[in-house]
């Protein structure tokens, strides 16, 4: 029994898809890992709306960004050397990525221009990074699960890195990535 009414159905309905000129399957390193060897066009990740009402995604495989106009045409914005996964807008402007072989960082939208934030911490370098969010303050966390660990570098807003989480987090070796996205401690983000 539950004290609130049902919640309404909403049925969904398709917005938008890649358009098939960006469309070419294609087998990837990526994609022998996480996809067991088949050919892929695509794998989108990191939804993000800029200020002007613009929707960010990143395309994993070949490591791609777009940007999708509130009618759903699509615009290629940049493609690079990595794997972009989560992906943030800041609040100065800045687009934040976290690059699974590149560790943490920033796109250019104008130039589509990509260039390195972090790529270690501590002199370590990452292990595969996730996701992100960025904090009021304008500290950005991100998860570094790689294949082996667990942990959540952060950057604070004056950039000076550290970790706020580590190797502690006790995580199923084969657990799906959304259970790995935070780090908990004792019901709690770590901080």
């Amino acid at each position: 029994m539950s004290w609130f009414p049902v919640p309404e159905t909403i049925p969904s309905k398709v917005f938008t898809l890649l358009p098939d000129r960006f469309r070419a399957a294609k087998r990837t390193l990526w994609a022998d890992f996480n996809k067991g060897g088949a050919e892929v066009d695509s794998f989108l990740e990191g939804p993000a709306f800029d200020r002007a009402g613009n929707l960010y995604v990143t395309d994993i495989p070949n490591g791609r960004i777009f940007r999708i106009d509130r009618a759903g045409g699509w615009e290629h914005v940049a493609t690079y050397d990595g794997w972009p996964n989560g992906l943030k807008i800041a609040a100065d402007g800045r687009i934040l990525i976290t690059d699974y072989k590149r560790g943490l960082v920033v796109l250019d939208p104008g130039s589509g221009s990509v260039t390195p934030h972090y790529t270690y911490i501590r002199s370590e370098s990452f292990k595969g990074v996730n996701d992100l969010v960025i904090s009021g303050s304008g500290d950005i966390f991100f998860t570094d699960q790689g294949r082996r660990a667990c942990r959540t570098p952060r950057v604070a807003s004056t950039g000076s890195p550290s970790m706020a989480g580590s190797s502690a987090c006790s995580i199923p070796a084969r657990a799906p990535t959304a259970s790995r996205s935070i780090p908990r401690k004792a019901g709690s983000t770590w901080r």
